[in-house]
């Protein structure tokens, strides 16, 4: 088989029974997941030439506007068995196919074909999310206009992760955003949130379209729009609303484009090789676990480390509970030693003043060195201390190098 009938099969074979519709019924094509770009990157078509805006009509500086509380009502995670999925319709109109010329030509067509390929790092996930929620399984495409499957992509509004949450509906649905962790950066949490807001969406719209507009623009603009014209569909909303914006205009059609696209991409003329799913272990480390500290002990690249766990803004577990930290498969054994070995007492020869040092409210790592007569340095290195200004009381450092004894 050929990458791109590959990328199909694996798709549908993790996918269940939701079909899109055309003219017929069309199903969705896809794959597999694995994680890229570390740190924070702008959402763009990248082009010497054309920005965000003139790809999509994004207005500049525009805020996404905040999901209402009324979406919501009862816990995100209060959803036992879902109904089967509503069927996705995809409408074949001069929009749509806009955007399917666009998608297959100049630099959009490379960039479409890297965003289909990045998809196989998280398709199986949020399929089996999807799945588990009772949606059409073609929302996902919604990811790939959002953030071109990007999991650590930010806008310029803020909106961040997958599926480009801004932090209070982020908040609203469950997911954590603090200085500590940011999980509209985690995959698999702003997944399960991501199918939380489109199924309540769809509770308040009753249509796929109208639940995705209402994802990038907010629900009251889109109720707006069906009061100022009397009609709920959104093709009619499209012609005659001044309620929603341009970007909200253009965002669901470029999304079926890419279902289109991503459904059938040979008869595209698209050659799609999926990327390898993002596959780890998970082991529970203390709290205010330093990753640079494990990353030491254990022998697992630190790079590894943060590319899996891009939600940890300070490099390090939060200082409030244990934490469930992802690791590279066939690693855990090797972390979970290093989390027992930094939590064992350690026997230091005797030196003046040397061994462990329980920090204090205004220590700072100069003076704890200049105290024991050791070079800042040295502490940094022996603490894993990535960030020696970061260092918070009733922690413990290990103030002198480790003489083995027997």
């Amino acid at each position: 088989m050929t990458g791109s009938a590959l990328f199909l099969a694996g798709g549908l074979a993790l996918a269940g029974a939701a079909r899109a519709e055309v003219d017929a019924s069309i199903a969705m094509a896809l794959d597999p997941a694995s994680l890229e770009p570390t740190g924070l990157v702008q959402v763009a078509w990248p082009s010497p030439d054309a920005s965000w805006a003139e790809t999509f009509g994004h207005p500049a500086g525009e805020p996404a506007e905040v999901v209402s509380l009324a979406l919501v009502t009862e816990p995100p995670s209060a959803v036992a068995s879902p109904t089967p999925a509503t069927p996705y319709r995809v409408q074949l109109n001069e929009h749509v196919r806009h955007y399917l010329n666009r998608f297959q030509t100049g630099y959009l067509r490379e960039i479409t074909e890297s965003r289909l390929a990045r998809a196989g790092r998280y398709l199986p996930m949020i399929l089996d999310v999807f799945k588990e929620k009772g949606l059409p399984e073609e929302l996902v495409f919604t990811a790939m206009i959002e953030s071109g499957f990007n999991p650590v992509a930010v806008s310029r509004a803020g909106a961040k992760g997958l599926w480009q949450f801004m932090a209070p509906t982020a908040r609203l649905y469950g997911l954590r955003v603090d200085r500590w962790l940011d999980e509209r950066l985690d995959p698999e949490k702003s997944t399960v949130a991501a199918a939380n807001y489109l199924r309540d969406l769809y509770a308040v719209f009753g249509s796929w379209d109208l639940a995705q507009a209402a994802y990038n623009a907010g629900e009251i603009r889109v109720r707006q729009a069906i009061q100022g014209t009397g009609t709920r569909d959104f093709w009619v909303l499209h012609r005659r609303s001044p309620h929603l914006l341009q970007e909200t205009k253009n965002f669901v059609p470029a999304i079926q484009a890419a279902t289109l696209i991503g459904r059938e991409p040979e008869q595209y003329g698209f050659t799609v090789v999926p990327e390898e799913p993002v596959r780890y272990d998970v082991v529970a480390v203390p709290k205010s676990s330093r990753l640079a500290r494990l990353a030491g002990l254990s022998g697992v690249a630190l790079a590894e480390l943060e590319q899996l766990n891009p939600e940890l803004w300070q490099k390090q577990t939060p200082p409030d509970a244990p934490y469930e930290l992802k690791v590279p498969l066939g690693t855990a054994a090797a972390v979970q030693a290093a989390v027992e070995l930094d939590a064992a007492p350690r026997r230091i020869a005797a030196a003046p003043r040397a061994g462990v040092h329980v920090v204090k409210s205004g220590d700072t790592v100069w003076r704890i060195a200049r105290q024991y007569g050791v070079a800042p340095a040295q502490i940094a290195r022996w603490n894993g201390l990535d960030r020696p200004d970061r260092i918070f009381p009733g922690e413990r450092l290990r103030v002198s190098a480790l003489v083995a004894t027997s």
